[in-house]
């Protein structure tokens, strides 16, 4: 991302822009950088460690939504959206893991229920994805803005085509939560160990450094 900014900044400021608003796009992608640091700033300041399995989604989502999606205007390709709603409800599961490992009274009792643990993170990651339709939907009836993609060319979608954008949505984000759950499952079930990889890990050393997070 740094690259890009360089080279379609140079190429922006000689008046030869590569896109049409590259203005908006350098400053998107300057925004994704501040954004890839945050990890790093919040585990400092918070004093513990984010799942290492979240952290890869959240760069693998980062790179095809702000560097691709954004700043090389790949969100012309086909179902490119689709893509990255399985990515997000991958990431919004695995945080769910780790809610789940908050909320039990200990680490034990939560790699020993397996699949409560991923019941738990797959129903956690779809409904975020649910509640995300009902930001679009309320954004569109206040805003006009076609977040669900129900006009095009500016004539209203009817029926089918209507709900397409949204359902397809909601498939894909039960996809990615589900392809989490598994990944989690699979996981724990044959190495119970292997949990640590889905949890927040605290640096502190004090009374609860029994417990992950």
């Amino acid at each position: 991302m740094v690259g890009y900014l360089g080279y379609y900044g140079y190429w922006f400021f000689t008046g030869q822009p590569k896109f049409s608003d590259q203005s908006l796009l350098l400053i998107e992608v300057a925004i994704g950088i501040l954004i890839a640091l945050l990890p790093y700033l919040i585990e400092k300041i918070g004093r513990f460690y984010f799942p290492q399995i979240e952290l890869i989604f959240f760069y693998i989502f980062l790179y095809m939504s702000i560097f691709l999606g954004s700043g090389l205007q790949f969100y012309g390709v086909a179902y490119w959206d689709k893509y990255e709603h399985v990515l997000s409800a991958v990431m919004l599961a695995g945080l769910g893991y780790a809610i789940f490992q908050g909320i039990s009274r200990s680490k034990r009792n939560a790699w020993e229920n397996p699949f409560l643990m991923s019941l738990f993170s797959f129903t956690f990651g779809a409904t975020c994805g649910i509640f995300w339709e009902f930001y679009e939907f309320t954004a569109d009836g206040l805003g006009g803005m076609n977040l669900q993609r129900y006009e095009a060319a500016g004539k209203l979608l009817v029926g089918r085509a209507a709900l397409m954008d949204t359902m397809t949505d909601l498939i894909a984000d039960v996809t990615g939560a589900f392809l989490m759950a598994l990944i989690g499952y699979l996981l724990m079930k044959h190495n119970p160990e292997a949990g640590r990889y889905l949890f927040f890990k605290s640096k502190r050393q004090n009374i609860f450094s029994s417990y992950n997070f």
